[in-house]
């Protein structure tokens, strides 16, 4: 009872804002610059497609193994724990490796054991909000202002020092993120409606689900080359490392803001309408960033349209997986959703960005490609009936 009420208080609620502020930060430090990191390691741009791919298949094996033992369990923080431990101690063998396959090995594990802190993370501030879609919210967007800050930082400190700056970066974000996985609390079990006999694949296997994931699984596709190539984008288009963090920070803070309003526009407009008209946004950003991103203007509202893009995707999709798997599921279905649409999806679209992208000179047709991605997308979500969808 002392360590369920000690769950539910400020200081945990403030240790979870802190958990999400590291993980994210370290997202901010990785994702726009490890294209960076390795084009400054000699890699060609297949290279870095095909690292990209490699490591994100991870995310298909980890979320799912974690996210069963959690469940069974109901250990969350200690699996949560577990993860962050060993993705500081993988990620520390980059500092001595330099071929490809080294560093796809050390970027794999590390990202096989990154995968056991968000869902975790997600499990154990919902049950410590109670369900609060608002606290939640407030919660949350503090991984946002984490990326935010730390995608500033990392490319301020590339203009400064050298492209190796990342990964410093990333070794002191990962061992305060093991730290302060140390101070948090959990709901007791008892709190909490662990697995029984029935199996997930019940709800799985259900047209709405499958909709919902091919859907989710097309929009990651769509973002290989943002998140594969962004920051050597901006480079080509002359743009210097601190203005490039600045344009994800852009991007981020508008995510902020849709954070705080998330909760009220999926109220109102329910899930269905809310990822439809996200994702026509998410095509319309692709689009901008293939014809006119020489112009800063469109990548200023590019960036803003982040907001959607992510931001409200994601909010409207763990409310879905809220309410669509219940107590029961809950850990597993953040799980399928992380696995199958950042895993699979995510994989794909970097592989495929590193193909197409030929040092810069086929990033208009990436970009056009991942527009395609986007509408395939949206048209997936409109063929969900919105009865089967929450309100």
């Amino acid at each position: 009872m002392v360590a369920t009420q000690a769950a539910f208080s400020r200081g945990n609620l403030v240790m979870l804002s802190l958990t999400f502020f590291l993980y994210f930060g370290q997202l901010g430090v990785l994702v726009p610059y490890l294209g960076v990191f390795l084009d400054g390691r000699g890699f060609s741009s297949q290279e870095i497609g095909e690292l990209f791919a490699l490591i994100t298949l991870m995310r298909i094996i980890g979320p799912n193994l974690f996210a069963a033992f959690a469940d069974k369990s109901g250990k969350s923080l200690r699996i949560l724990q577990f993860g962050a431990f060993l993705t500081f101690a993988t990620f520390c063998s980059i500092f001595w490796l330099n071929s490809f396959w080294g560093l796809t090995v050390a970027f794999g594990l590390m990202m096989l054991f990154f995968t056991a802190i968000a869902p975790q993370t997600e499990v154990i501030t919902l049950g410590s909000v109670r369900g609060d879609a608002t606290k939640y919210s407030h919660v949350r967007l503090w991984g946002s202002i984490g990326f935010i800050v730390l995608t500033v930082l990392a490319g301020k400190l590339i203009d400064v020092f050298s492209s190796e700056a990342p990964i410093y970066i990333s070794g002191a974000v990962l061992l305060g993120l093991f730290l302060v996985t140390l101070g948090l609390k959990e709901a007791s079990a008892s709190e909490r409606t662990l697995t029984g006999g029935e199996s997930i694949w019940k709800k799985v296997r259900t047209k709405v689900f499958i909709g919902f994931i091919v859907s989710s699984t097309l929009i990651q596709v769509s973002f290989g080359p943002y998140y594969g190539f962004f920051a050597l984008y901006a480079r080509d288009l002359a743009y210097t490392g601190q203005e490039t963090g600045a344009l994800i920070a852009l991007g981020v803070a508008a995510e902020v803001i849709i954070f705080l309003l998330a909760g009220k526009l999926i109220s109102r407009f329910g899930v269905k309408r809310t990822l439809l008209v996200s994702m026509l946004l998410t095509a319309l950003r692709w689009h901008l960033l293939a014809v006119a991103a020489q112009h800063w203007p469109a990548l200023v509202v590019s960036q803003m349209l982040h907001a959607f893009s992510f931001g409200l995707i994601h909010a409207a999709s763990i409310n879905f997986i809220h309410h669509y798997f219940g107590h029961q599921f809950r850990s597993q279905g953040q799980a399928l959703y992380t696995s199958i649409g950042f895993g699979v999806g995510g994989a794909a679209g970097n592989f495929g960005a590193g193909l197409i992208w030929d040092q810069g000179q086929g990033a208009e047709i990436a970009f056009t490609i991942a527009t395609v991605f986007a509408l395939l997308g949206a048209g997936m979500v409109a063929f969900i009936p919105s009865r089967y969808m929450p309100k």
